[in-house]
């Protein structure tokens, strides 16, 4: 309890996540705010509850009243990724000649692979994950073979190396898409725990492409390392984007960065994939990357209090969830198995999740009003699960977390 007369220091907070009131954030059009009725608080999508970093606002709107709305054009992006890697990393690594600019990480994600196996060959992923690994895989002819986490949410390298041996069964090609840092779960991979997978890569003739859109998103505690930067990493790639960082879904844009050794490997990508990203979305990236710093700090040390309040709230609400804070992004991995609720094994992208919810995801949507991502479309070892997105303002985190509580009371 606030000792009185004591001073809340959450109404001394300057990030953006408390700028914006309930009320202006449900005149929003994206997803998150009409993908469910306005009685329902939306903590699923990763969409940040944050207005625009004023250097990207700038931008765009100098854009809009110049008509700069034409074709992409140039290295800027390329660009701006170097220095903010070298600045915020102390990554030297993104050689601007290794890259490419592509429509978001998902479609960059595709064609990478498209580049480095064919169909029928095998992409590994570490269980439970960002379904869209599963979709986008899947869909392009594909198949997923997946190495479970361990039981601290890291990756299990005994699993990993089993996975690369049955994903390269009868010679054939294989990648391991890995989410750096993990999403759902935070974690975010050590130098030592990257400088393993790429060791297990090279052993088992295994290439990498490594989803790095949250490495921005690493809260204090941790330190994000780029794949690319550590040893044996030269055949892998990377693909990112401001967009979760400064929250620019809509606005589409990434780059692909190659390795050294599979600078090759991306000249043959097909032009037309560069002509997919939109021009207002490169300025947007690009300026975020460049100009974006400072704004990025407050978010972080708004994301941080959050997460803080967060691992408060679950304890007293939730008090038999299981929940390790994480390390980095703005999701949480809460396990709600002992409320023994039915969930099944569908899997579903991320966009689909709306109409695929089981177990404690369909309990809190329906009885709290909460929505939450649902465990089962992470795969393997998400069932009883669910993703709670904390960008979000301390009213509504409380809120939220007050209604989930009280659900579980009335069960």
């Amino acid at each position: 309890m606030k000792r009185a007369g004591a001073e809340d220091p959450e109404t001394r907070r300057t990030d953006p996540l408390v700028r914006l009131p309930l009320d202006r954030l449900r005149r929003r059009t994206s997803m998150k705010w009409r993908a469910h009725p306005e009685d329902v608080l939306p903590l699923w999508v990763a969409e940040m509850d944050v207005p625009l970093a004023p250097p990207v606002a700038d931008a765009l709107h100098a854009a809009i009243d110049l008509g700069d709305t034409g074709y992409p054009h140039g290295t800027g992006y390329a660009e701006a990724l170097a220095g903010f890697a070298r600045a915020r990393w102390r990554w030297d690594g993104v050689r601007v000649e290794h890259t490419a600019v592509v429509p978001d990480v998902m479609m960059g994600i595709v064609e990478v692979l498209r580049l480095i196996t064919d169909p029928g060959d095998a992409v590994v992923v570490c269980s439970p994950v960002y379904p869209p690994f599963y979709a986008f895989v899947t869909h392009d002819a594909r198949t997923i073979v997946e190495a479970r986490l361990g039981p601290d949410l890291r990756i299990d390298l005994g699993a990993l190396e089993e996975a690369f041996v049955r994903a390269r069964r009868q010679g054939r090609h294989a990648a391991f898409l890995m989410s750096n840092p993990h999403n759902p779960t935070g974690v975010v991979h050590t130098r030592e725990e990257l400088q393993a997978v790429a060791r297990l890569a090279r052993e088992h003739g295994v290439r990498v492409v490594s989803d790095e859109i949250h490495g921005p998103l690493v809260l204090p505690g941790a330190a994000f390392t780029p794949f690319l930067s550590v040893e044996g990493s030269e055949n892998g790639f990377a693909v990112t984007s401001a967009s979760k960082a400064w929250n620019l879904a809509g606005l589409k844009a990434a780059l692909v960065v190659a390795g050294a050794d599979s600078a090759g490997d991306l000249r043959r990508m097909p032009e037309e994939v560069g002509h997919g990203p939109s021009h207002l979305g490169v300025i947007a990236h690009t300026t975020a990357f460049r100009e974006g710093g400072a704004w990025l700090d407050e978010l972080l040390l708004g994301l941080d209090a959050n997460r803080a309040l967060l691992g408060r709230l679950i304890a007293e609400h939730l008090p038999r969830a299981r929940h390790r804070p994480p390390e980095g992004t703005y999701l949480a991995w809460i396990d709600c198995a002992w409320l023994g609720l039915h969930d099944d094994d569908r899997r579903g992208s991320e966009p689909g999740v709306v109409g695929d919810l089981a177990g404690p995801a369909r309990m809190f949507l329906d009885r709290a009003r909460v929505a939450l991502s649902s465990g089962h479309v992470f795969g393997s070892g998400g069932a009883g699960c669910v993703r709670l997105n904390f960008a979000t303002s301390p009213a509504v985190l409380r809120e939220a977390l007050s209604r989930m509580g009280r659900a579980v009371r009335d069960l």
